[in-house]
């Protein structure tokens, strides 16, 4: 069997999502000499990247000052916001809550915004490569992490190489940074083998389902948000929806349910499906056509729920550590701002063995 390639930088990370891309960035600012390596599992940056999203832009403001003069794809200024609680057939418009007051935010395809941010990156010297997911990490003689091996191409399904078999390469680095998102496989082995949660409470998961629709002309008011909670839930099932209105008669609709639903017979796509037949929903909706669709998990435990996001050669960043905001439901600034910390921390020290940061720090 041919021998492993190796190929060595400064600095892998693990997820090109907003804050492994926002890390990139803010290395590559600070310390332009410093190599540094971005690995995707998705075919291309943001394929694997899905959000409703409503986003603070404060942390985009530091990150790159100019953007507003080249915004995203998809961006629209959020514009009036409206909070309701449903029944089965009508509902009552209730007051805004004050984390969920949109003034001064954007509403974006979370997809496009890291394609978006990849040139970005790439321009300063950051290399990216998706299609290219991480199956292990590797650990140096000290129990430390010394980087992630790429996953074997050629192998069949029951495990024997098929023609065209090829070994996945090592990357080492001085540091590892996992941005892999809720529930990553490879931040699931590095939690408790470093006791990371040792003085937090257990996460808990939800699921948010989400469709970008196509409307008739004139139905959709850009910038609008609409969150809802009840019905279709019941009183002992967390949920609740969004309805974002972007530009060009396109809207964001998705529904967020909590994992630890206790009716076995429950199932969070059909409560989707009730939404959507509610009468205010789908008269918004009806004549529309769905342009895409998918869901992903959330790590909704908020901040008793944070691990310690450092550990000896590596660190833990956005999603993969629970920095989501759970009265504001939003986690992406916090995932930018977490990426620009751990980039801040590393130019500093120089040397993972002495990082201390903690995401508990986090503004």
């Amino acid at each position: 069997m041919s021998e492993r390639d190796v190929m060595e930088y400064e600095v892998v990370i693990v997820g090109a999502g907003p804050s492994g891309l926002a890390a990139a960035i803010r290395l590559k600012q600070l310390s332009p000499e410093t190599t540094v390596c971005v690995i995707e599992k998705g075919s291309t940056v943001g394929a694997h990247i899905l959000s409703g999203a409503v986003i603070d832009p404060a942390p985009l403001d530091a990150l790159l000052p100019g953007w507003r003069d080249n915004p995203p794809p998809i961006c629209v200024p959020a514009t009036t916001d409206e909070f309701w609680w449903l029944t089965k057939t009508g509902g009552r418009k209730l007051p805004t809550p004050p984390q969920l007051h949109n003034h001064g935010n954007f509403i974006v395809s979370l997809g496009a915004t890291c394609a978006w941010l990849a040139p970005q990156a790439e321009a300063l010297g950051v290399e990216i490569y998706p299609g290219f997911a991480a199956s292990e990490v590797l650990f140096g003689d000290q129990g430390e992490v010394v980087g992630v091996r790429i996953g074997d191409m050629g192998v069949a399904k029951d495990g024997s190489f098929k023609d065209g078999h090829t070994l996945g390469i090592d990357i080492r680095a001085k540091l590892t940074i996992f941005g892999e998102g809720a529930r990553g496989h490879l931040t699931k082995q590095l939690v408790p083998r470093f006791k990371l949660d040792a003085n937090s409470d257990p996460q808990t998961y939800s699921i948010g389902i989400k469709e970008l629709w196509q409307l008739p002309p004139g139905r959709v008011t850009p910038g609008h948000i609409v969150h809802t909670c009840g019905w279709p839930a019941d009183n002992a099932t967390y949920g609740g929806s969004f309805l974002y209105h972007l530009d060009k008669d396109r809207v964001a609709v998705g529904y967020v349910t909590g994992l630890d639903y206790q009716d076995t017979r429950l199932s969070p796509y059909e409560l989707f499906q009730q939404y959507k037949h509610h009468p205010h929903v789908k008269a918004l909706l009806e004549g529309g056509t769905i342009l895409s669709y998918g869901a992903r998990a959330i790590a909704a435990g908020g901040y008793q729920s944070l691990p310690k996001c450092d550990m000896p050669g590596a660190m833990l960043i956005g999603d993969g550590a629970g920095l989501l905001n759970v009265p504001k439901i939003k986690g992406t600034h916090q995932a930018l701002r977490s990426g620009m910390i751990a980039a801040e921390h590393w130019v500093e020290k120089k040397t993972p063995k002495v990082l201390t940061r903690d995401c508990a720090a986090l503004p």
